[in-house]
């Protein structure tokens, strides 16, 4: 029998693999860059190709099936090495591809003004970065390596810490002059804010009366505090030049915290490549001499 006769719609699958891995139709949307509508569409086309649910699907949550469960295990292997057989044929013999998974805040303010000093060393490298706020999985080779914010606690991981943050609400002038007393914060979407009630606790501040604002990359966060839409944690390596040049100032008159949060480098167990021991190498002395 023809190959072509049980292989399913590959969008469909592409579109039930991200769900299946996320278990969130909304990030797998924001991943895939389609509607979430879209993306149930292609979920159900699969659904009716296999004729079996794949999801239970719930008011607030969604759960794989048994069967579901089953044929995500089988399929992800088989996504894998595709994806690995398209890197090896996109990748021309004198070039190599560094996968790169980080924030997009990260990637904007701090990393890609300095990324041309690498890329003049190391010609023959090309460097991906792939923005995302979701730790990328190294360990299954999504990216080659991950930078990423917080205090270096992930699990089956190599994780080394590049440089610590100092962090301090901060907000626009005019916010300040406006004297509201229980402004809202402003916060990057995280399932763990650790660096709000980090210093909250340092400097013992009830932060209960000032309502949330919740944004979905910290770039964003950091233009509503120039705007003046409320306070914002800044990170002051990030947020360098818009200290300096007035844009934002400090929210409070504690002094800045010097936290246990930092940016750190995370690579898979195991060898690296020589294009990820270049970086590597390069990143940290880089950071050491921010």
């Amino acid at each position: 029998m023809a190959l072509h006769h049980d292989l399913p719609p590959l969008l469909a699958l592409r579109a039930f693999e991200a769900v299946a891995r996320h278990l969130s139709f909304i990030k797998a949307a924001n991943e895939l860059s389609v509607t979430q509508s879209a993306l149930s569409h292609q979920v159900q086309k699969l659904e009716q190709h296999l004729g079996k649910p794949l999801f239970i699907r719930r008011t607030r949550a969604i759960d794989l099936t048994a069967d579901g469960q089953r044929y995500y295990a089988e399929i992800r292997p088989a996504l894998d090495a595709i994806a690995a057989a398209t890197r090896a044929q996109k990748a021309t013999p004198s070039t190599t591809v560094l996968r790169v998974g980080l924030l997009a805040s990260f990637a904007t303010l701090w990393l890609a003004p300095r990324l041309a000093g690498f890329l003049n060393r190391y010609p023959h490298i090309r460097v991906e970065l792939l923005p995302a706020i979701q730790l990328a999985n190294v360990a299954a080779a999504e990216v080659d390596l991950a930078i990423r914010y917080g205090k270096g606690d992930w699990p089956d991981v190599q994780a080394t810490r590049l440089m610590p943050e100092v962090i301090s609400p901060v907000c626009s002038p005019a916010f300040k002059a406006s004297q509201r007393p229980n402004g809202p914060l402003l916060m990057a979407t995280s399932h763990r804010p650790f660096e709000w009630t980090d210093w909250s606790a340092h400097y013992q501040v009830d932060l209960e009366r000032h309502p949330r604002v919740m944004l979905h990359d910290y770039n964003i966060v950091v233009e509503a505090a120039v705007a003046g839409q409320g306070i914002a944690m800044g990170r002051h390596r990030l947020i360098e030049r818009k200290l300096q040049d007035g844009s934002l100032v400090e929210a409070f008159d504690w002094p800045p915290y010097h936290s246990e949060i930092g940016y750190w480098l995370i690579a898979p167990h195991g060898r690296a490549s020589e294009a990820a021991d270049c970086f590597s190498q390069w990143l940290k002395a880089t950071c050491t001499d921010a």
